[in-house]
């Protein structure tokens, strides 16, 4: 299996690689919607941004993919798999190990018991005993989850979603049994306008969206064909190549996670949201608190613990093109300048 193009080797489209970086550092911003024509490189994003994650510690052989310290719910005390590290801890300390995130395919045309998983009503009503079948989302739990031409998926597939995305559970109600486990993943929906845009209440779920274009400069033109001729030619060569500056990277995203948490804003930084989004129109409350979340996550990525007036105004270019008002048969707003707070 060739190796993955890496993600420190893709040419520009900024936007685009910090919408991806802030879901991974802050996973409830719900996800990034990427917009744009064909070979501009959405696709090649998502699936490498995997590389450049921190390893994480799993369960052996969970279906859920829970972490060691999620091992004491109820849900792995009904869990029926014999080979899981949990059913085979010594002294209460589920057997786990270490592996890379994962990026978890969405196929255009999985059913909503494939996405959500399925229940065996059958054996509930006979025998007593709740039998779950894992869906993706469990397999996307903790890992990233990859939903190319988001836009042809149906619509309740979407708000599926879009749902765990926000609350990070997975809840599968059939005939009044329910089952439900963690489901926290960090969303990468990607999608070409000219073939059907989302409905406005779609697009409002996603957190951040971005506009991706063919670059305009002649040199980084140059450069994408230099560096894909070189993948192709020796893709693990190319790949060791930005091993440094991945790794680089990987740290980077570690410590803005661990900080994160840490970062305040003033309620001067949040009248300045509050009065931005009133500016150009926004619907409802959503925009105001996803904006917030991303101006967080945007300090403590350049390694600040406060929200300064700068952080807003960038995370209003990610947040506000996809929530600002539209007439009917108009696109969503470019990424930009006109959505910076007055």
């Amino acid at each position: 299996m060739n190796a993955t193009y890496p993600f420190a080797a893709m040419v520009g489209q900024q936007d685009m690689k910090l919408s991806l970086i802030l879901n991974v550092i802050n996973p409830g911003l719900s996800g990034v919607l990427i917009r744009g024509e064909k070979g501009t490189g959405k696709s090649t994003a998502a699936r490498a941004l995997a590389e450049i994650l921190p390893e994480i510690e799993v369960v052996d052989n969970c279906p859920f993919n829970l972490a060691p310290n999620e091992c004491a719910s109820a849900l792995c005390q009904s869990c029926t798999v014999a080979e899981c590290g949990f059913t085979r801890a010594e002294g209460g300390q589920p057997k786990s190990h270490a592996r890379p995130v994962k990026v978890v395919e969405l196929p255009v045309g999985a059913t909503e018991d494939r996405v959500v998983g399925a229940i065996d009503l059958e054996r509930a009503l006979k025998e007593g005993e709740k039998h779950f079948e894992p869906g993706i989302l469990a397999q996307a739990h903790r890992a990233i989850l990859y939903v190319d031409e988001v836009n042809l998926l149906e619509d309740h597939v979407v708000d599926v979603l879009l749902d765990s995305a926000a609350m990070g559970v997975n809840t599968v109600e059939r005939e009044g049994v329910s089952f439900s486990h963690p489901a926290r993943f960090t969303l990468v929906g990607t999608m070409n306008p000219e073939e059907g845009e989302l409905r406005p209440q779609l697009l409002d779920r996603f957190g951040l969206c971005v506009l991706v274009q063919g670059l305009s400069n002649a040199n980084d033109r140059v450069e994408i064909m230099e560096r894909r001729l070189a993948y192709e030619h020796d893709p693990e060569a190319f790949a060791r190549s930005y091993d440094d500056a991945s790794r680089q990277l990987t740290a980077k995203i570690r410590q803005a996670r661990e900080r994160w948490p840490l970062v305040q804003a003033d309620r001067q930084i949040m009248l300045r949201i509050a009065r931005a989004c009133l500016q150009v129109g926004v619907d409802g409350h959503r925009g105001d608190i996803i904006t917030l979340k991303t101006a967080k996550a945007l300090a403590a990525w350049q390694g600040r613990l406060s929200v300064d007036a700068a952080d807003v105004d960038r995370a209003l270019e990610l947040v506000l093109p996809h929530r600002v008002r539209r007439k009917p048969f108009e696109e969503v707003a470019a990424t930009g300048s006109p959505f910076r707070a007055a």
